[in-house]
């Protein structure tokens, strides 16, 4: 089982975040995708530190051609959980898969937290769902917005195309400090990608 690239993943860039090396691992997540008829498109920014978005999210099986493509290209990257969930031993399955405990009580605040992670790291990708929900949504939440500002990281956005099962990488959005424009100009280059149940509203 190689760990290069091939028609179902690429290879991830020099400086990506990767976890340690798991022929098995790689080989199941790649599995289930190309059962399931997927591929990931684009090529990956050679970049140590991103906020990635992935929209639209309109159905569960998002999370698992998500992680069927994390877990295939040996990525290390890490999303929210509430504290609440670490306990033993779910705290053990939760870690191994990426995910980070978020004190929701503490004074500085989940932006402040999350951007403290990624400046403190020498490598560290942060996932999340700008949509914050499966149904549609008028307005995403800029909290992706303030972290890549907050850390002074770009933001790496990353589609799910149901019509064609494509998991698709765009290019990176650097951000400025007008948080509506930066909003409207990530949901028009969103446009075009259809999930499960949905667009991009």
């Amino acid at each position: 089982m190689s760990a290069a690239g091939d028609d179902i993943l690429p290879e991830l860039p020099p400086k990506v975040p990767r976890v340690k090396p798991n022929r098995f691992t790689r080989w199941f997540g790649r599995t289930i995708l190309r059962l399931g008829g997927w591929r990931l498109v684009g090529e990956f920014p050679d970049e140590p530190r991103v906020v990635l978005i992935g929209a639209p999210h309109s159905s569960n099986w998002d999370g698992i051609w998500g992680m069927a493509a994390k877990i295939g290209l040996g990525l290390d990257i890490r999303i929210l959980g509430k504290q609440e969930l670490f306990w033993w031993p779910l705290s053990i399955l939760l870690r191994g898969l990426g995910i980070v405990a978020i004190d929701r009580q503490r004074s500085s605040g989940v932006v402040d937290q999350v951007a403290e992670m990624i400046r403190s790291r020498e490598r560290f990708w942060f996932g999340l769902a700008p949509e914050g929900t499966r149904k549609p949504v008028e307005h995403w939440k800029s909290g992706f917005l303030k972290i890549a500002r907050a850390a002074d990281v770009p933001v790496l956005p990353v589609y799910f195309h149901y019509p064609e099962k494509i998991i698709g990488v765009g290019p990176l959005f650097h951000v400025g400090d007008d948080t509506e424009a930066d909003m409207r100009r990530i949901r028009e280059w969103y446009r075009p990608w259809q999930g499960r149940n949905r667009g991009t509203v």
